[in-house]
């Protein structure tokens, strides 16, 4: 039988653990089983064709639903405070679905310049084929923003912190200036997860992840996630179980498995990355450390009236030439040189390989990604031994 818990009343790190779960799972497990099924047998034809119908609960085809899926989707959708939630095969599936969901030729999308990279490829390359205006504004010219939207928009695209510039947007502000003018507004919260930000508490109508990156935080599994009221998911979720971005059930597991110790994770991740982006804020090697916890962060302000840490990413330039950067990069010896993020090890690369790899030189330089800029997923190790090992890599360049 179904227990009734109030989850507002629960604390996000009891969530990570319990959300989705409550019930028990066939034959007594108290885990979700991954069920691996392509299709789902009726005995009776009268209740699959409820089932197909949406009059009843259950699952019809893997392309569709499964029943892994439905808790990872339960468990997200109860630490966003969402309505509804629903899946998918990446970050960018999640990402490009909500797009096309809910655009068409002639509308128009406001946003900032610096968004990921695949994101920002969207906007650049393909929604333009499609006759879909885009107004890039600088991320952090709210003023710009608003005078943007105001003159009209469909939607309104928001990351906060940006990756891997580390800006911050205002999504109370920006959101309250999107429902002026019925706009939709979208917010990318990968960085921060939600244990450290809630978009839709903000005014936010839809909350996009990249499961792949902390959800998960093991580098195993690719995953894309969103949240919202039931009405725009259920929407998007038509979109997606049509163009077959769905996510496997292994992957979902790994996923699930890797968000019960979330709120455990960003702790350890928030204060790692607040105590490395200090180390290096005052290196003489250092010329700017980019992160939203420092006091002299432009946006630090409005990351602390919105965020409760300010999570697990920060980015650095070195003074001097380029090429000083795989030489710092060759000196570690704890930490992961590749295009990724999120993870309990800590992995570091510059913009050109990792979050606008498929971005050229002058999109890069158009969006504001200094081409001499490394961003540094801060891992739960020993801080101590974080530093000591950024400090002899510093040390030898």
């Amino acid at each position: 039988m179904k227990k009734k818990i109030s989850w507002k009343k629960i604390k996000a790190e009891t969530q990570s653990v319990w959300a989705g779960e409550i019930e028990s799972f066939p034959h007594g497990a108290t885990q979700s089983p991954t069920v691996n099924s392509v299709a789902y047998a009726y005995d009776d034809l009268d209740e699959w064709v409820q089932v197909s119908k949406g009059g009843k609960s259950g699952h019809i085809y893997g392309r569709n639903s499964n029943p892994t899926l439905d808790v990872l989707e339960e468990k997200i959708r109860i630490l966003e405070g969402a309505e509804a939630a629903t899946s998918f095969s990446s970050g960018m599936a999640a990402i490009s679905n909500t797009l096309f969901a809910n655009l068409k030729p002639g509308d128009k999308v406001v946003t900032g310049k610096d968004t990921y990279g695949g994101t920002s490829k969207i906007f650049l390359e393909f929604l333009p084929q499609y006759n879909i205006e885009v107004k890039l504004c600088d991320t952090t010219d709210h003023d710009l923003i608003e005078k943007e939207v105001l003159n009209g928009c469909q939607l309104l695209y928001l990351e906060t912190p940006t990756n891997p510039t580390l800006k911050i947007q205002d999504i109370k502000r920006l959101s309250s200036i999107g429902k002026k003018v019925d706009a939709l507004v979208v917010v990318d919260n990968t960085l921060a997860t939600p244990i450290n930000q809630n978009p839709l508490e903000l005014g936010a109508d839809i909350v996009i992840h990249s499961a792949t990156k902390f959800l998960c935080g093991h580098s195993d599994a690719l995953g894309g996630l969103i949240c919202g009221n039931k009405k725009l998911i259920e929407k998007i979720f038509h979109f997606r179980e049509i163009n077959g971005a769905t996510l496997a059930p292994n992957a979902a597991y790994l996923i699930l498995r890797g968000m019960k110790t979330l709120a455990l994770r960003m702790e350890r991740h928030n204060n790692n990355a607040m105590q490395l982006a200090n180390y290096l804020s005052k290196h003489p090697k250092v010329d700017s450390v980019y992160y939203p916890g420092l006091n002299t962060n432009p946006g630090h302000n409005t990351a602390v009236s919105q965020m409760r840490g300010f999570g697990g990413v920060l980015s650095f330039s070195l003074k001097g030439e380029e090429s000083l950067i795989s030489n710092f990069i060759s000196k570690l010896s704890f930490a992961h040189a590749a295009a990724h993020l999120g993870s309990v090890d800590t992995i570091v690369g510059p913009p050109k390989t990792t979050s606008h790899v498929e971005n050229t030189t002058k999109e890069r330089s158009d969006l504001g990604i200094p081409e001499n800029m490394l961003r540094c997923s801060v891992g739960i190790e020993n801080i101590d031994d974080i530093k000591t090992d950024f400090d002899q890599a510093l040390k030898s360049i």
